[in-house]
């Protein structure tokens, strides 16, 4: 199966929010459950002009989503931040990679960031050696960093510096 990587439309919403209606997809990151079709639907209508959407689809069905946000802050505009969610059952798949690839060709070749930077939950193993085999090293760890599922839970800081 192929993986495409588009932007993301609005119409895009009903299949973000299903896919972020599954425990291990909210619970990795730092979105809460049962979220509404509605908060999907203004969110993708209103798209920041520094904030870079894309969705993964393999055969029609969005199967991943990544945000990258770049700094507003004039002193900080070759920074970006990004975060990303999978679709369950389609992991290790090159799902994840795909989306990576395609913000960091972004990044790299249009943007003209030098920094991109993440937070991911210490016991979320894939997902870092996903971000390690991109060239993301950990620079620290935050403790007690979110709450999840009745319990705190730390992250690493993580971040890729173009050469």
């Amino acid at each position: 199966m192929s993986i495409q990587i588009r932007r993301t439309e609005p119409s895009d919403a009903s299949a973000i929010r299903d896919m972020f209606l599954q425990e291990s997809v909210y619970g990795s990151t730092l979105q809460l459950p049962n979220p509404s079709v509605e908060m999907w639907q203004q969110r993708l209508a209103n798209i920041p002009d520094n904030v870079y959407s894309y969705v993964a689809l393999m055969d029609d069905d969005i199967v991943g989503n990544l945000g990258l946000t770049v700094s507003p802050r004039e002193r900080l505009r070759h920074v970006a931040s990004f975060g990303m969610a999978v679709k369950v059952g389609f992991h290790g798949m090159g799902i994840g990679t795909a989306l990576l690839a395609a913000a960091i060709d972004l990044s790299d070749n249009w943007l003209n960031l030098h920094r991109l930077e993440l937070t991911v939950f210490t016991d979320n193993a894939p997902a870092i050696a996903l971000y390690k085999k991109f060239g993301f090293e950990i620079e620290g760890e935050a403790r007690d960093f979110a709450f999840r599922n009745g319990a705190y839970i730390n992250a690493y800081y993580m971040a890729r510096i173009k050469n």
